[in-house]
Protein backbone atom coordinates (compact mmCIF):
# COMPACT_ATOMS: atom_id res chain seq x y z
CA UNK A 1 0.00 0.00 0.00
CA UNK A 2 1.23 2.91 -1.34
CA UNK A 3 0.80 6.33 1.12
CA UNK A 4 0.21 9.62 0.53
CA UNK A 5 1.63 12.67 1.76
CA UNK A 6 -1.69 13.17 3.29
CA UNK A 7 -1.92 10.40 4.40
CA UNK A 8 1.67 10.47 6.31
CA UNK A 9 0.40 13.72 7.94
CA UNK A 10 -3.04 12.97 8.80
CA UNK A 11 -1.25 9.61 11.03
CA UNK A 12 1.37 12.02 12.53
CA UNK A 13 -1.47 14.36 13.61
CA UNK A 14 -3.49 11.36 15.34
CA UNK A 15 -0.02 10.03 16.93
CA UNK A 16 -0.80 6.72 15.12
CA UNK A 17 2.43 4.64 15.67
CA UNK A 18 3.34 2.07 13.46
CA UNK A 19 3.40 -1.47 14.70
CA UNK A 20 2.61 -4.81 13.94
CA UNK A 21 -1.19 -4.04 13.22
CA UNK A 22 -0.10 -0.87 11.49
CA UNK A 23 2.79 -1.35 9.42
CA UNK A 24 4.70 1.39 7.63
CA UNK A 25 4.84 0.95 3.79
CA UNK A 26 9.00 1.04 4.04
CA UNK A 27 10.34 2.07 0.34
CA UNK A 28 13.29 -0.44 -0.67
CA UNK A 29 16.41 1.43 -1.43
CA UNK A 30 18.39 -1.44 -2.47
CA UNK A 31 17.94 -5.07 -2.81
CA UNK A 32 21.18 -7.46 -4.46
CA UNK A 33 21.81 -11.07 -4.06
CA UNK A 34 25.38 -11.26 -2.15
CA UNK A 35 25.91 -14.68 -3.55
CA UNK A 36 27.94 -15.03 -6.08
CA UNK A 37 28.29 -17.43 -9.79
CA UNK A 38 27.67 -20.64 -9.32
CA UNK A 39 26.11 -20.70 -5.32
CA UNK A 40 23.59 -22.82 -5.03
CA UNK A 41 21.83 -20.23 -2.83
CA UNK A 42 20.25 -16.55 -2.95
CA UNK A 43 20.61 -13.86 -0.29
CA UNK A 44 19.37 -11.18 -0.72
CA UNK A 45 20.87 -8.00 1.11
CA UNK A 46 17.84 -5.77 1.15
CA UNK A 47 18.31 -1.88 2.59
CA UNK A 48 14.56 0.14 3.39
CA UNK A 49 13.78 3.81 4.36
CA UNK A 50 12.58 4.45 7.57
CA UNK A 51 12.08 8.15 6.91
CA UNK A 52 9.17 9.69 8.52
CA UNK A 53 7.87 6.42 10.48
CA UNK A 54 9.47 7.43 13.76
CA UNK A 55 10.72 3.99 14.33
CA UNK A 56 13.60 2.82 15.58
CA UNK A 57 15.29 -0.49 16.49
CA UNK A 58 18.35 -1.40 18.63
CA UNK A 59 21.21 -4.04 17.53
CA UNK A 60 19.64 -7.97 18.36
CA UNK A 61 16.02 -6.47 17.31
CA UNK A 62 14.02 -7.94 14.60
CA UNK A 63 11.96 -6.30 11.41
CA UNK A 64 8.68 -7.61 10.71
CA UNK A 65 7.42 -7.90 6.81
CA UNK A 66 3.43 -8.71 6.72
CA UNK A 67 3.68 -10.40 2.73
CA UNK A 68 1.52 -10.99 -0.15
CA UNK A 69 1.78 -14.48 -1.49
CA UNK A 70 3.10 -15.71 -4.85
CA UNK A 71 0.37 -14.17 -7.59
CA UNK A 72 0.72 -17.97 -9.47
CA UNK A 73 -0.13 -19.85 -6.62
CA UNK A 74 -3.10 -17.93 -6.30
CA UNK A 75 -4.25 -17.87 -10.06
CA UNK A 76 -3.76 -21.51 -9.86
CA UNK A 77 -6.16 -21.86 -6.65
CA UNK A 78 -8.95 -20.04 -8.37
CA UNK A 79 -8.65 -22.08 -11.42
CA UNK A 80 -8.16 -25.04 -10.06
CA UNK A 81 -11.91 -24.14 -7.92
CA UNK A 82 -13.08 -22.38 -10.96
CA UNK A 83 -13.72 -19.25 -8.85
CA UNK A 84 -14.85 -15.70 -9.85
CA UNK A 85 -11.49 -13.69 -8.57
CA UNK A 86 -13.88 -10.59 -8.29
CA UNK A 87 -16.67 -12.27 -6.32
CA UNK A 88 -16.40 -10.55 -2.67
CA UNK A 89 -15.63 -12.82 0.04
CA UNK A 90 -15.91 -12.27 4.27
CA UNK A 91 -12.72 -11.49 5.68
CA UNK A 92 -12.23 -10.09 9.06
CA UNK A 93 -14.42 -10.86 12.28
CA UNK A 94 -15.96 -6.82 11.75
CA UNK A 95 -17.69 -8.74 8.62
CA UNK A 96 -15.38 -6.68 6.24
CA UNK A 97 -14.73 -7.54 2.16
CA UNK A 98 -12.72 -7.84 -0.06
CA UNK A 99 -12.12 -9.47 -3.95
CA UNK A 100 -11.16 -12.99 -3.42
CA UNK A 101 -8.34 -12.87 -5.78
CA UNK A 102 -7.17 -9.79 -3.19
CA UNK A 103 -8.19 -11.49 -0.07
CA UNK A 104 -6.15 -14.76 -1.05
CA UNK A 105 -2.86 -12.71 -2.24
CA UNK A 106 -3.00 -10.40 0.70
CA UNK A 107 -5.21 -11.69 3.79
CA UNK A 108 -4.68 -15.15 4.26
CA UNK A 109 -1.85 -17.70 5.00
CA UNK A 110 -1.88 -20.21 1.70
CA UNK A 111 0.87 -21.86 1.76
CA UNK A 112 0.06 -23.72 5.34
CA UNK A 113 -1.95 -26.37 5.61
CA UNK A 114 -2.78 -27.70 9.63
CA UNK A 115 -4.85 -30.19 11.24
CA UNK A 116 -7.85 -28.15 11.82
CA UNK A 117 -8.01 -26.75 8.32
CA UNK A 118 -8.13 -30.46 6.67
CA UNK A 119 -10.41 -31.55 9.85
CA UNK A 120 -13.22 -28.72 8.82
CA UNK A 121 -12.53 -29.29 4.99
CA UNK A 122 -14.13 -32.42 5.38
CA UNK A 123 -17.18 -31.01 5.72
CA UNK A 124 -16.94 -30.30 2.16
CA UNK A 125 -16.12 -33.25 0.67
CA UNK A 126 -17.50 -36.73 0.48
CA UNK A 127 -13.47 -37.82 -0.11
CA UNK A 128 -13.00 -41.27 0.98
CA UNK A 129 -9.21 -40.60 1.89
CA UNK A 130 -9.67 -37.68 3.71
CA UNK A 131 -12.30 -38.64 5.83
CA UNK A 132 -10.07 -41.67 6.44
CA UNK A 133 -7.07 -38.96 7.29
CA UNK A 134 -8.76 -37.12 9.81
CA UNK A 135 -9.89 -40.05 11.73
CA UNK A 136 -8.05 -39.89 15.36
CA UNK A 137 -6.02 -43.24 14.72
CA UNK A 138 -4.58 -41.53 12.17
CA UNK A 139 -2.99 -38.94 13.85
CA UNK A 140 0.36 -39.25 13.09
CA UNK A 141 -0.31 -39.64 9.13
CA UNK A 142 -2.40 -36.08 9.09
CA UNK A 143 0.42 -34.48 10.64
CA UNK A 144 2.72 -35.72 8.33
CA UNK A 145 0.51 -34.98 5.01
CA UNK A 146 0.09 -31.53 6.05
CA UNK A 147 3.94 -30.90 6.62
CA UNK A 148 5.29 -29.76 3.03
CA UNK A 149 1.97 -29.44 1.55
CA UNK A 150 -0.42 -26.24 0.67
CA UNK A 151 -3.87 -25.17 -0.23
CA UNK A 152 -3.82 -26.27 -3.10
CA UNK A 153 -2.13 -29.65 -2.53
CA UNK A 154 -5.67 -30.08 -0.55
CA UNK A 155 -8.00 -29.12 -3.05
CA UNK A 156 -6.32 -30.94 -6.13
CA UNK A 157 -6.38 -34.02 -3.30
CA UNK A 158 -9.47 -34.73 -1.81
CA UNK A 159 -12.12 -33.13 -4.22
CA UNK A 160 -15.01 -32.92 -5.86
CA UNK A 161 -15.97 -30.06 -3.53
CA UNK A 162 -19.63 -29.12 -2.46
CA UNK A 163 -18.16 -25.65 -0.79
CA UNK A 164 -18.15 -22.11 -1.99
CA UNK A 165 -15.17 -19.60 -1.86
CA UNK A 166 -16.33 -18.09 1.14
CA UNK A 167 -16.25 -22.07 2.57
CA UNK A 168 -13.03 -21.72 1.80
CA UNK A 169 -11.24 -19.00 2.79
CA UNK A 170 -13.41 -19.36 5.86
CA UNK A 171 -11.10 -22.20 6.92
CA UNK A 172 -7.69 -20.20 6.58
CA UNK A 173 -5.74 -18.29 8.83
CA UNK A 174 -4.67 -14.14 8.14
CA UNK A 175 -1.51 -14.12 6.74
CA UNK A 176 0.95 -13.42 9.61
CA UNK A 177 4.13 -11.30 9.50
CA UNK A 178 7.90 -13.09 8.70
CA UNK A 179 10.48 -11.64 10.99
CA UNK A 180 14.13 -10.97 10.30
CA UNK A 181 17.03 -10.40 12.21
CA UNK A 182 18.11 -6.67 11.31
CA UNK A 183 21.11 -6.55 9.65
CA UNK A 184 22.17 -2.73 10.58
CA UNK A 185 22.90 -0.38 13.31
CA UNK A 186 20.58 2.82 13.44
CA UNK A 187 23.33 4.47 14.67
CA UNK A 188 25.49 4.21 11.27
CA UNK A 189 22.65 3.80 8.90
CA UNK A 190 19.94 7.28 10.11
CA UNK A 191 16.55 6.16 9.17
CA UNK A 192 17.49 3.37 7.51
CA UNK A 193 16.93 -0.90 8.03
CA UNK A 194 18.81 -3.52 6.45
CA UNK A 195 18.21 -7.26 6.16
CA UNK A 196 20.00 -10.54 5.33
CA UNK A 197 17.02 -12.67 3.65
CA UNK A 198 18.11 -16.30 2.11
CA UNK A 199 15.51 -16.83 -0.47
CA UNK A 200 13.25 -20.50 0.28
CA UNK A 201 13.13 -22.59 -2.63
CA UNK A 202 12.27 -26.10 -2.96
CA UNK A 203 10.30 -29.04 -4.22
CA UNK A 204 8.35 -31.44 -2.70
CA UNK A 205 5.32 -33.32 -3.39
CA UNK A 206 5.87 -32.79 -7.30
CA UNK A 207 5.64 -29.53 -6.85
CA UNK A 208 8.64 -26.27 -6.18
CA UNK A 209 7.49 -24.56 -3.45
CA UNK A 210 8.64 -21.10 -2.35
CA UNK A 211 9.23 -19.40 0.79
CA UNK A 212 6.52 -16.66 0.92
CA UNK A 213 8.12 -13.71 1.99
CA UNK A 214 11.74 -14.84 1.43
CA UNK A 215 10.79 -14.86 -2.31
CA UNK A 216 8.58 -11.91 -2.54
CA UNK A 217 11.62 -10.18 -1.54
CA UNK A 218 14.42 -12.12 -4.11
CA UNK A 219 12.03 -12.22 -7.27
CA UNK A 220 9.13 -9.23 -7.01
CA UNK A 221 10.27 -6.51 -4.86
CA UNK A 222 12.44 -3.93 -6.56
CA UNK A 223 14.18 -0.59 -5.84
CA UNK A 224 11.20 2.18 -5.06
CA UNK A 225 8.96 -0.46 -4.71
CA UNK A 226 7.83 -0.43 -0.61
CA UNK A 227 7.39 -3.29 2.31
CA UNK A 228 4.67 -3.11 4.97
CA UNK A 229 6.86 -3.45 8.01
CA UNK A 230 7.19 -2.92 11.74
CA UNK A 231 10.30 -3.25 14.50
CA UNK A 232 10.22 -6.47 16.89
CA UNK A 233 11.98 -5.55 20.41
CA UNK A 234 14.30 -8.77 20.94
CA UNK A 235 14.81 -8.82 25.02
CA UNK A 236 16.51 -11.92 24.77
CA UNK A 237 18.94 -10.77 22.25
CA UNK A 238 21.19 -7.96 22.53
CA UNK A 239 24.51 -6.35 22.61
CA UNK A 240 25.77 -5.62 25.11
CA UNK A 241 25.54 -2.00 26.40
CA UNK A 242 29.28 -1.92 27.39
CA UNK A 243 31.16 -1.13 24.74
CA UNK A 244 34.12 -1.98 26.54
CA UNK A 245 32.86 -5.54 26.61
CA UNK A 246 34.35 -8.33 24.55
CA UNK A 247 32.09 -10.20 22.41
CA UNK A 248 32.32 -13.65 20.25
CA UNK A 249 29.80 -14.17 17.62
CA UNK A 250 28.56 -17.04 15.92
CA UNK A 251 26.79 -16.47 12.90
CA UNK A 252 27.09 -19.02 9.67
CA UNK A 253 24.35 -17.93 6.46
CA UNK A 254 22.42 -15.28 7.36
CA UNK A 255 22.86 -15.88 10.74
CA UNK A 256 25.54 -13.38 9.59
CA UNK A 257 22.34 -10.47 10.06
CA UNK A 258 22.58 -9.49 13.66
CA UNK A 259 26.26 -9.47 13.71
CA UNK A 260 26.79 -6.99 10.99
CA UNK A 261 24.49 -4.63 13.35
CA UNK A 262 26.79 -5.20 16.43
CA UNK A 263 29.99 -4.62 14.32
CA UNK A 264 28.23 -1.37 12.89
CA UNK A 265 27.44 0.08 15.78
CA UNK A 266 30.80 -0.90 17.44
CA UNK A 267 32.47 1.29 14.25
CA UNK A 268 30.21 4.16 15.73
CA UNK A 269 30.93 4.22 19.39
CA UNK A 270 34.56 3.30 19.71
CA UNK A 271 35.45 1.48 22.83
CA UNK A 272 38.32 -1.04 24.39
CA UNK A 273 36.15 -4.28 23.59
CA UNK A 274 37.29 -6.94 21.11
CA UNK A 275 35.33 -8.63 18.92
CA UNK A 276 35.53 -12.06 16.81
CA UNK A 277 33.16 -13.31 14.54
CA UNK A 278 32.67 -16.78 13.05
CA UNK A 279 31.11 -17.33 9.62
CA UNK A 280 30.52 -20.12 7.66
CA UNK A 281 28.54 -21.30 4.43
CA UNK A 282 29.47 -23.52 1.40
CA UNK A 283 32.24 -21.76 -0.50
CA UNK A 284 34.60 -19.18 0.19
CA UNK A 285 34.41 -17.90 -3.31
CA UNK A 286 30.70 -17.25 -3.75
CA UNK A 287 29.13 -17.86 -0.71
CA UNK A 288 31.03 -15.12 1.69
CA UNK A 289 28.15 -12.99 3.17
CA UNK A 290 29.83 -9.25 3.58
CA UNK A 291 32.94 -10.56 2.67
CA UNK A 292 34.92 -7.09 1.75
CA UNK A 293 32.88 -5.15 4.27
CA UNK A 294 33.86 -7.87 7.28
CA UNK A 295 37.36 -7.71 5.87
CA UNK A 296 37.89 -4.09 5.94
CA UNK A 297 35.95 -3.75 9.68
CA UNK A 298 39.19 -6.35 10.46
CA UNK A 299 41.70 -3.87 8.84
CA UNK A 300 40.33 -1.31 10.89
CA UNK A 301 40.29 -2.82 13.81
CA UNK A 302 36.64 -2.84 15.03
CA UNK A 303 36.50 -6.39 14.10
CA UNK A 304 39.49 -7.98 15.96
CA UNK A 305 39.37 -11.67 14.46
CA UNK A 306 37.20 -13.14 11.88
CA UNK A 307 37.49 -16.88 11.51
CA UNK A 308 35.68 -18.79 8.73
CA UNK A 309 34.03 -21.97 7.69
CA UNK A 310 33.49 -23.04 3.81
CA UNK A 311 32.38 -26.54 4.53
CA UNK A 312 32.54 -27.60 0.81
CA UNK A 313 35.69 -26.32 -0.17
CA UNK A 314 37.86 -29.42 1.43
CA UNK A 315 36.87 -32.98 1.80
CA UNK A 316 36.49 -33.11 5.49
CA UNK A 317 33.33 -30.88 5.58
CA UNK A 318 34.85 -27.90 7.96
CA UNK A 319 31.78 -25.90 10.64
CA UNK A 320 32.22 -23.29 12.57
CA UNK A 321 32.45 -25.31 15.79
CA UNK A 322 34.73 -27.05 14.22
CA UNK A 323 36.91 -23.72 14.48
CA UNK A 324 35.47 -22.96 17.48
CA UNK A 325 37.17 -26.30 18.58
CA UNK A 326 40.30 -25.23 16.85
CA UNK A 327 40.80 -22.09 18.86
CA UNK A 328 39.41 -23.79 21.83
CA UNK A 329 42.55 -22.50 24.44
CA UNK A 330 41.82 -18.48 23.11
CA UNK A 331 38.19 -18.79 23.20
CA UNK A 332 38.23 -19.68 26.83
CA UNK A 333 40.27 -16.98 27.49
CA UNK A 334 37.85 -14.43 26.59
CA UNK A 335 35.27 -15.92 27.77
CA UNK A 336 36.98 -15.96 31.69
CA UNK A 337 37.68 -12.16 30.89
CA UNK A 338 33.64 -11.66 30.85
CA UNK A 339 33.24 -11.43 26.57
CA UNK A 340 29.91 -12.20 25.66
CA UNK A 341 28.80 -15.32 23.65
CA UNK A 342 26.06 -15.09 20.81
CA UNK A 343 25.15 -17.32 18.32
CA UNK A 344 22.58 -16.71 15.30
CA UNK A 345 21.18 -18.97 12.59
CA UNK A 346 20.08 -22.85 12.22
CA UNK A 347 18.04 -24.39 15.42
CA UNK A 348 18.21 -27.88 14.64
CA UNK A 349 22.02 -28.72 13.62
CA UNK A 350 24.26 -25.78 13.86
CA UNK A 351 22.81 -24.01 17.45
CA UNK A 352 23.10 -27.68 18.64
CA UNK A 353 26.33 -28.01 17.80
CA UNK A 354 27.61 -25.02 18.55
CA UNK A 355 26.43 -25.50 22.14
CA UNK A 356 27.97 -28.80 22.71
CA UNK A 357 31.19 -27.52 21.00
CA UNK A 358 31.08 -24.59 23.48
CA UNK A 359 30.72 -27.13 26.63
CA UNK A 360 34.08 -29.05 25.08
CA UNK A 361 35.67 -25.97 24.90
CA UNK A 362 34.80 -25.12 28.89
CA UNK A 363 35.42 -28.77 29.92
CA UNK A 364 38.77 -29.00 28.03
CA UNK A 365 40.24 -25.42 28.77
CA UNK A 366 38.60 -24.90 32.23
CA UNK A 367 40.27 -28.27 33.42
CA UNK A 368 35.92 -29.30 34.20
CA UNK A 369 34.13 -32.64 33.84
CA UNK A 370 30.80 -32.24 31.96
CA UNK A 371 28.45 -31.11 34.76
CA UNK A 372 31.03 -28.32 35.56
CA UNK A 373 31.51 -26.77 32.12
CA UNK A 374 27.66 -27.33 31.89
CA UNK A 375 26.76 -25.45 35.20
CA UNK A 376 29.57 -22.85 33.49
CA UNK A 377 27.70 -22.69 30.25
CA UNK A 378 23.99 -22.20 32.63
CA UNK A 379 26.09 -19.04 34.64
CA UNK A 380 26.98 -17.70 31.89
CA UNK A 381 23.17 -17.65 30.41
CA UNK A 382 21.93 -16.32 33.80
CA UNK A 383 24.70 -13.28 33.44
CA UNK A 384 23.25 -12.38 29.51
CA UNK A 385 26.51 -13.77 28.54
CA UNK A 386 25.13 -16.55 26.47
CA UNK A 387 22.74 -15.46 23.99
CA UNK A 388 21.14 -17.66 20.87
CA UNK A 389 18.76 -16.42 18.35
CA UNK A 390 17.49 -19.54 16.38
CA UNK A 391 15.37 -20.80 14.07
Amino acid sequence: MQLTLEDTKNAKSENLAFSRTNPFPAKVLKNINLNGTGSSKETRHIELSLKGSGLSYNPGDALGIVPSNDPELVAALISEMGWDEEAAVTVGKQGETLPLKEALTNYFEITLLTKKILQQAAAFTDNEELQKLIQVENAAQLKEYCYGRDLLDMLREFGPWKASAQDIVSLLRKMTARLYSIASSIAANPDEVHLTIGAVRYTAHGRDRKGVCSVLCAERVQEGDTLPVFVQVNKHFYLTESADQDIIMVGPGTGIAPFRSFIQERAVNKGAGRSWLFFGDQHAASDFLYQSELEQYQKDGVLTKLDTAFSRDSAQKVYVQHKMLEHSKELFEWIEKGAYFYVCGDKEHMAKDVNEALITVIEKEGAMDRDAAEAYLKDMQKQGRYQRDVY
